[in-house]
């Protein structure tokens, strides 16, 4: 059997798993009042359902996940990888910050932010791994889309 170099195993991707279920776990610990929070807010039309965020979320960060490993393999730990650990530090702080202190303009700035940061990984990661790439195109659609409601929020509230 020959030799397979250790980042191309298929268990690297775990710590990887890991940093996304560390930052989906302290988000859900910030959020633990989400659902009444949503609820007292006054929302946009467009606004989605409570139940949906925690679905579109655990998907979205199972490809993050898999993005940041595939960029891993294909280049290691460089500058986009920075970027990728960055945008889940953003990532991170958005929940706190918006249902834990109700800062919702500090919150929509965070997440302007973090929409950039993403934007700038995929167009980094599309010379590298266009896999990786387009694992990231769901997740800059939902920050956006995100973005658009914090906006919302803010306006309204």
């Amino acid at each position: 059997m020959p030799h397979v170099p250790p980042a191309r195993q298929w268990w690297t991707v775990l710590p990887f798993l890991v940093a996304v279920t560390v930052v989906a776990g302290v988000g859900g610990l910030a959020a633990s009042s989400a659902q009444a929070t949503y609820r007292a807010l006054e929302l946009p039309s467009f606004a989605p359902p409570a139940w949906l965020f925690g679905p579109v979320w655990s998907v979205l960060y199972l490809f993050i996940a898999v993005a940041g490993w595939l960029l891993w393999r294909a280049r290691g730990w460089d500058g986009v990888l920075w970027l990728w650990a960055g945008q889940l530090v953003l990532n991170l702080a958005w929940t706190p910050l918006f249902f834990s202190a109700d800062r919702y303009v500090l919150a929509l700035v965070d997440i302007v932010v973090l929409d950039v940061a993403v934007a700038a990984l995929i167009a980094l990661a599309w010379r590298t791994s266009r896999v990786a790439a387009w694992l990231l195109v769901p997740y800059l659609a939902w920050t956006c889309f995100a973005t658009a409601l914090n906006a919302g929020i803010v306006v309204l509230n």
